[in-house]
């Protein structure tokens, strides 16, 4: 049996199953126009390169490379330059170098853009002043603006949304072959990181990969005699959360006959939306994308096993991720009993840690943001557990910037509370800043390594 699509699935099939965290559009002439325009335009990714991402991700799955996924939280249309998308992707590569270091493995490397513009929300409404008005749900639907007129859903943002993702992605893929990604260069910058004397407990690492470097480029292995080494594969992703959007730019891949979501590399299902009867579900399992399913606290064991016969019914590798966020201190009572599931199902999945949405707290300074210890622990108590499980922890998904903001408190440049109201430029939940995402490379770098002594010493 196609591990993906069936005879029996259209890309409409959503519509009749029960929605949640999507916008009720108060024109549907005006929804139906911009869906028309939408169907119109090119893909924005390839059935080619979601099936490679695939295999990559199936590699991971079996400790053969490592998933580095992250990203904006929420991508912003007011915040959108070059600069932004540059400084995150160079991050990006930076926190890749030094796991592939750690883990001596690959390190799949996949961004939370050109296409992360929705957001679920825990309320439909909120209140500012004793005034209620319906909730911000992303560029792609609403505007941040706190006005009645901004909180109105509005289709035509789909159409810039589109425009944004197509320039994102066309700056990324020149980036990924046009000699930016080159590996010298990204040791150069983690280089930087290493300077201060906060930072002196990874510049032994840092050191370690620069003599790695000059013994290739003695050996004759430069960028000029490898094309490897100056090019990267860097694949997109998004919560597939605004179903009009994606369907639209669905698109039947003449090569396979299997339906492409065309909208991101990989789709995931969010924690909220991932009802096994619901009109996300019925979405993804139709696409051959790879799916990406949060898994939360409120995951039952019957739930993840339709999940996964409903997303997976083939079990093909590299189909779908299972990403756990359940917050510092409460790993261990909900991801063992996941992992026993997939074991007893005899699933194929790949195991990624989401350490920030379980980490959300509000500052005694009024923000809200994450501690980057707390997040530090999730990592480790994730490690800890696929170590003493005898399974593979395959990857790490990220919300993060190559912007220096001040949203998450700790790491070596120690954001304090008092700092966060100094940068604190996020559209929607708290990220990492260029510092942090690094140094928690270098430490999940470690921890990377120490499962991997674990698997080989059981055998």
């Amino acid at each position: 049996m196609d591990g993906t699509a069936t005879q029996s699935w259209t890309k409409s099939d959503w519509r009749a199953k029960p929605r949640v965290q999507m916008p009720d559009y108060t024109d549907p002439q005006a929804l139906a126009s911009v869906e028309t325009r939408l169907a119109a335009y090119p893909p924005l990714v390839f059935a080619g390169e979601a099936r490679r991402l695939k295999a990559e991700l199936a590699a991971a799955a079996r400790g053969e490379a490592f998933l580095l996924q992250g990203g904006d939280c929420a991508e912003s249309f007011a915040q959108f330059s070059a600069d932004n998308i540059r400084d995150t992707f160079k991050v990006m590569l930076q926190m890749a170098m030094v796991l592939t270091y750690g883990a001596k493995v690959p390190v799949v490397k996949i961004g939370r853009m050109a296409g992360q513009f929705a957001k679920p929300r825990s309320a439909p409404t909120e209140v500012v002043d004793g005034v209620e008005l319906p909730s911000y749900r992303g560029d792609i639907i609403n505007d941040l603006d706190f006005t009645p007129e901004a909180r109105i859903p509005n289709p035509a943002k789909m159409l810039e949304a589109y425009t944004q993702a197509a320039a994102t992605l066309n700056l990324l893929r020149a980036f990924s072959t046009g000699g930016f990604a080159d590996i010298h260069r990204v040791h150069s910058w983690t280089l930087g990181f290493t300077d201060g004397d906060d930072a002196a407990k990874y510049r032994d690492i840092a050191n370690r990969i620069q003599d790695s470097l000059d013994f290739m480029t003695a050996a004759g292995l430069t960028s000029e005699t490898n094309h490897e080494l100056s090019t990267v594969d860097f694949y997109t992703s998004h919560e597939a959360l605004l179903l009009e959007y994606e369907e639209a730019l669905c698109r039947l891949d003449s090569t396979s006959g299997k339906w492409l979501a065309g909208s991101g590399h990989m789709i995931w299902i969010g924690d909220r939306t991932r009802q096994p009867d619901g009109a996300h579900v019925e979405f993804a399992r139709g696409v051959q994308n790879p799916i990406g399913l949060k898994c939360g606290p409120s995951m039952e064991t019957d739930d993840l096993k339709r999940l996964m016969s409903t997303l997976n019914p083939g079990n093909e590798a590299g189909r779908l991720t299972l990403i756990a966020r359940f917050g510092a201190g409460k790993v261990a009572d909900h991801l063992p009993r996941l992992i026993e599931t997939v074991k007893s199902e005899g699933a194929n999945v790949l195991w990624v840690c989401d350490p920030m949405h379980g980490n959300t707290i509000k500052s005694a300074t009024g923000y809200k943001t994450r501690p980057f210890q707390s997040v530090l622990q999730e990592v480790q108590e994730f490690f800890a557990i696929h170590r003493a499980q005898g399974t593979i922890p395959g990857g790490v998904h990220f919300e993060m910037t190559g912007q220096d903001v001040t949203e998450c408190t700790g790491g070596v440049r120690a954001v304090s509370e008092e700092d966060l109201s100094s940068r604190y430029h996020t559209a929607c939940d708290p990220r990492l800043n260029a510092s942090q995402s690094l140094e928690l490379a270098f430490l999940v770098a470690e921890e990377l390594s120490a499962s991997r002594d674990a698997l080989r010493a059981a055998g």
